[in-house]
């Protein structure tokens, strides 16, 4: 077992025992109409863990991402799905750091106590893609607020958030003498105010059930007061959320393939098919093994970044690292599962091909698998980078 998994045994007991309260047919049923899993995440809030990583101070846990990652791979693991509500983890990591103390103040303990929700993290855009340094939605500030226009896209749970963290230039990225990271702030929008007041949000339907969405900005006025820490400083305020979130994210996509794993070899014990189990054959065998040693490898890298994390340490590296291991195994479990099920694996009632579905996801975002492979030859092994 990995460090995560030997420990916060009493946090994953709660867990397991709050998503028995919320079997497949629960997840079946909002997949179908695409709902979004009200009760689910309103149980999560009144237990306590999305506030897991608020300090005590606001109304939450206090406790380490170690904890965190631990909630979100039971979550997985037991069938559910964390994609509703795992971005309250990290995304008020840039309010927490980087936040006034008047902005935390007001914010933080009301999102410990499950009354606001920061769900949406406005980011992606049509034009720039994972070139974030290319973004093009602008807030220009006039008096003692500021005018937002632009497009967002692949914005998750904005119509089911109070709150949304926003990344917008400040100034042009052709600024004499700017980096391209220079001239983006981070603003924090109170989604209840702005929605028909010059924000619109047009639902995007996806193979997922993540409520995700266009967002379009024209003319909304944003109060000065929102605008999180320094203006021109936002890029280097949402990197430290992001290696939280590539954490984070790969601990569910462990909770994926321990599903996957502990499914594949029930139903390999049960099926008979030609008067024996089916998983008495090494054909159905060694791909269940396979996916085990890959999944138990990627857990150790998770658990490597999640302490590094904790001590304060650069993870950058580690972070983006266990998201690809994580994401890639958790894949072949998927896959293995499916073949292992043969026709059964298709069938709704399985589970298997939503949670085949969701799990695919995770070698596209935050950031896809070719971005972490560029990120490694680059900067880790100094290799030149490629255009």
């Amino acid at each position: 077992m990995s460090d995560i998994d030997q420990s916060h045994d009493d946090i994953r007991d709660a867990v397991r025992k709050l998503c028995g309260a919320f079997p497949g047919s629960y997840w079946q049923a909002l997949d179908r109409e695409r709902a979004y899993p009200t009760a689910f995440v309103q149980a999560l809030s009144e237990a306590g863990f999305l506030s897991v990583l608020i300090p005590e101070a606001y109304g939450g846990s206090g406790l380490g991402i170690g904890a965190a990652c631990a909630i979100l791979e039971e979550v997985h693991r037991s069938g559910c799905n964390g994609g509703a509500c795992h971005a309250q983890m990290y995304t008020m990591g840039t309010l927490l750091r980087h936040g006034s103390a008047a902005q935390k103040q007001r914010y933080l303990p009301e999102i410990a106590r499950g009354v606001l929700r920061l769900q949406a993290f406005g980011v992606t855009e049509p034009d720039a893609g994972t070139d974030t340094t290319r973004i093009t939605t602008f807030a220009r500030r006039v008096g003692d607020r500021y005018i937002v226009n632009g497009r967002k896209l692949w914005i998750s749970r904005a119509e089911h958030s109070d709150l949304l963290l926003l990344l917008a230039r400040t100034a042009p990225r052709e600024a004499e003498g700017a980096r391209p990271s220079d001239g983006m702030s981070v603003f924090l929008i109170d989604m209840r105010q702005a929605v028909g007041n010059g924000l619109t949000i047009r639902p995007v339907r996806t193979m997922l059930n993540h409520a995700t969405t266009e967002l379009s900005f024209d003319d909304l006025e944003v109060p000065a007061d929102a605008l999180i820490g320094e203006e021109g400083q936002g890029f280097r305020y949402i990197l430290s959320g992001m290696n939280a979130e590539r954490i984070l994210i790969a601990s569910e996509c462990i909770g994926d393939g321990r599903f996957f794993i502990e499914r594949a070899s029930a139903y390999a014990k049960e099926r008979r098919v030609f008067g024996r189990a089916i998983g008495e054959n090494q054909a159905v065998q060694f791909p269940i093994a396979r996916a085990h040693v890959q999944i138990s490898a990627a857990a150790a890298m998770v658990a490597k970044a999640a302490a590094l994390y904790d001590a304060g340490a650069s993870c950058g590296t580690e972070a983006n690292m266990a998201k690809l291991l994580a994401s890639e195994a958790s894949w072949f479990a998927a896959d293995m599962c499916v073949q292992t099920h043969g026709g059964f694996g298709f069938a709704e009632e399985y589970d298997i091909e939503r949670k085949f579905r969701e799990t695919r996801l995770y070698q596209v975002a935050p950031i896809s698998t070719n971005l972490i492979l560029s990120h490694v030859a680059t900067h880790v092994l100094g290799l030149p980078k490629s255009f």
